[in-house]
């Protein structure tokens, strides 16, 4: 076959056998978690930890000469790529466009193509950033470009097709499926929490805001002394965290880092659900799945408008501004009202399980892949 001959893709023989490029930092139980519940595939993951799920796991080291980043913006390469036979897959696949490792499989998939191995593409992003930053760093710009001939751009949100179509992408690639969870995990507490609790999971980073929440706390406590603040997550916030549970004896509790089951035992147990995201240079909030956990528990939401979060909490959920007594007053409107807590806990409750089921979302996600492969 001539070097620059390109081998026709037929459909594949299920299952559909791909390969997945783990970024350095990537979250358990997300992009790569879902891609292995898709109905007939199979997945391999080079990873640096043991995935989550029924995949063939190759453990895997990274080139990184500083750590300055994180995830997507991680100066990092995989080791052991190219000891991938490309006859052993269908689609390689990897998180966002401008990841060091996308520009990796891009390369690596070429250079199958020019030896006679049809492999497809996919990227996975959730970017919302018209103009992301990053993109004019050249390892990063150069990863972006390398993709632009995917066969596949799988959108977690809405906001990122209009990225995809602001940055040149051909509109014929791009599909829009938003994430699930496990709804049979993420349930409402059996009977409605009448204590004033309100629960906060994320990282404990600037970004997420936890340090505008507490300041929001000791705003609520002036009006209702006996609301609490329970704090799910780990980051570099944790010491203030700590000092605040000592300061107010109580009222403000870490709970740990927790796993999933944890997590919904703690939303259960919480009359509303907090965040307060602010964007940095490279990023905003995007959807969140903690949004999407207390939608599927029940519980309604205040948080601060942030980004494209708009996607996951609707109204009569409160999106309120970066300030600490708006989003106290948004606190108050739920904790003073347990009717308008229940009424708004059972549609968030429906809106979860009609959009935003595991298994329903995966079986749209492979949907995708599976339309690609027909065309």
């Amino acid at each position: 076959m001539e070097p620059d001959a390109r081998p026709t893709l037929g459909a594949p023989t299920a299952p559909r056998r791909m390969l997945w490029v783990s970024l350095p930092d990537q979250r358990p139980r997300r992009e790569l978690y879902w891609m292995s519940r898709m109905p007939d595939t199979r997945v391999r993951a080079l990873a640096r930890q043991e995935p989550v799920g029924d995949i063939d796991w190759v453990p895997s080291t990274y080139v990184r000469p500083i750590r300055r980043f994180v995830e997507a913006g991680a100066l990092a390469w995989v080791r052991g790529l190219d000891e991938q036979d490309p006859a052993d897959h269908d689609w390689v696949t990897s998180l966002e466009l401008c990841s060091l490792v996308t520009g990796q499989a891009s390369r690596w998939r070429a250079r199958a193509r020019r030896r006679g191995t049809a492999v497809r593409q996919a990227v996975i992003t959730w970017e919302n950033l018209p103009d992301q930053p990053l993109y004019r760093v050249p390892p990063y710009r150069q990863a972006l470009e390398s993709c632009r001939d995917a066969d596949l751009l799988l959108c977690m949100v809405d906001a990122a097709r209009d990225h995809l179509l602001a940055n040149g992408f051909d509109d014929e690639r791009i599909r829009v499926v938003k994430p699930g969870i496990d709804v049979d995990v993420f349930t409402p507490a059996q009977t409605p929490v009448q204590e004033p609790v309100v629960a906060f999971v994320s990282p404990l980073a600037p970004n997420k805001g936890i340090d505008r929440v507490m300041d929001a706390m000791r705003i609520v406590r002036r009006h209702q002394p006996d609301a609490r603040l329970v704090v799910a997550g780990r980051g570099p916030m944790l010491e203030d965290v700590l000092r605040e549970q000592e300061r107010t004896g109580g009222a403000v509790r870490h709970a740990g880092s927790l796993d999933a089951h944890g997590v919904a035992d703690l939303l259960r147990s919480a009359a509303v659900f907090t965040t307060a995201p602010r964007p940095t240079w490279k990023w905003t909030e995007q959807l969140g799945l903690a949004y999407l956990e207390a939608l599927a528990c029940g519980l309604p939401i205040t948080s601060v408008r942030c980004g494209t979060n708009d996607e996951a909490v609707h109204a009569p959920n409160l999106l309120v501004d970066d300030d600490a007594e708006a989003l106290a007053d948004g606190l108050l409107r739920w904790l003073r009202d347990p009717a308008g807590r229940a009424e708004v806990g059972a549609l968030n409750r429906a809106r979860a399980v009609a959009e935003h089921d595991v298994d329903t979302q995966c079986a749209a996600m492979g949907a995708a892949f599976a339309d690609i492969e027909r065309r």
